[in-house]
């Protein structure tokens, strides 16, 4: 699973997910991408399937990217936890996307299986997204 080696803080605050992405919103390595349309949090969990399934398709033809990485903490508190006693341990580790963050990059394959691939990703991801090409 996707989790940063070494933090500054163990815990953090709750991201604010802003106005579009300025940096890493145009395409620099491959010839498709999938963009995010919505902002949200993705999980360690949906960028690893998402990433299975588009290799799937691609398998070894063509060439994958990952553009974005799970930095920020999520901390949870146990079920049935009275209130108080400090913030939670981390629960899981997401990506704070915005929207026009590009995910997912792709080359090496024909426009009809890169559509198929990136099809096939979005059912994984949490938030809305949108397969273009350069």
């Amino acid at each position: 699973m996707l989790c940063p080696k070494k933090l500054k803080y163990k815990k953090y605050h709750k991201k604010r997910i802003k106005t579009n992405s300025l940096r890493g919103s145009k395409i620099a390595f491959g010839s498709f991408a999938l963009i995010a349309i919505s902002g949200g949090l993705i999980s360690a969990k949906q960028i690893e399937s998402a990433r299975i399934a588009i290799n799937k398709h691609i398998k070894k033809t063509g060439k994958m990217w990952i553009r974005i990485f799970p930095h920020h903490p999520v901390t949870k508190k146990p079920a049935e936890t009275r209130m108080g006693k400090g913030k939670g341990s981390v629960d899981k580790w997401v990506s704070v996307v915005n929207p026009g963050r590009i995910l997912y990059e792709i080359d090496g394959v024909d426009i009809n299986l890169a559509k198929k691939a990136a099809r096939s990703a979005q059912s994984k991801l949490s938030i809305s997204t949108q397969f273009i090409s350069n």
